[in-house]
C-alpha cells in the first residue's frame, strides 16, 4: 500500500447548487476516501463566492475545501470523479505534507538558536510551550526613555 499524505482538496461547484448537492458531493468524497482507506482530517465549506474570472458562463461558486489524509490513488480517483461531475465547474487537489515538515523544521531550528541565544546571554530557559517575545514598543523588557522636566 502506499505511503499516507496529506492533501488539500478545494472545489467550486455551481451557484445554482443546493445546500443538499453540497452534502451529496461531501458523501461522494467520504466514500471514495473510505474505499482508498483514508480520513478526512476537515471540511470547510466557504460557502457562495465570486470567482476572478468567468467559468462555463459563472460569475460566482460555492466553494468547498477538504483535507484529507490518504495514498495518492486516493486523490487520482477523487480527481477523475471530481472532473465528470457536472456540478463541479473547478477543483485542484495539492500535496501539503511536504510544506509542514519544512515549516516544523524551520520552527525547530528557530527555536534551537533562541535556546542558544538565551544561554550565551545567561538568561534561563523559556517553559516549554512559552515563545519569546519580541522587544517592541508595547515591551516592558526594552530600555526606558524618561523625558526630564526643566523648570
Amino acid at each position: 500500500m502506499s505511503e499516507v499524505r496529506q492533501y488539500e482538496v478545494i472545489y467550486i461547484i455551481t451557484p445554482e447548487a443546493t445546500d443538499e448537492v453540497v452534502a451529496d458531493l461531501h458523501k461522494q468524497v467520504e466514500a471514495v476516501v473510505q474505499r482508498f482507506g483514508g480520513s478526512i482530517e476537515r471540511t470547510e465549506n466557504w460557502g457562495r463566492r465570486r470567482l476572478a474570472y468567468e467559468i462555463a458562463r459563472h460569475r460566482e461558486g460555492t466553494y468547498v475545501l477538504e483535507v484529507l489524509n490518504g495514498p495518492g490513488e486516493m486523490v487520482r480517483e477523487l480527481d477523475r470523479r471530481l472532473k465528470v461531475t457536472d456540478q463541479v465547474i473547478r477543483h485542484l487537489a495539492v500535496r501539503v505534507d511536504e510544506e509542514l515538515r519544512v515549516a516544523e523544521r524551520a520552527k525547530a531550528k528557530r527555536q534551537a538558536e533562541s535556546r542558544r541565544r538565551r544561554a550565551a546571554r545567561g538568561l534561563p530557559p523559556l517553559a516549554e510551550g512559552e515563545e519569546a517575545r519580541p522587544r517592541g514598543e508595547d515591551s516592558d523588557e526594552g530600555p526606558s526613555e524618561e523625558l526630564e522636566v526643566q523648570s
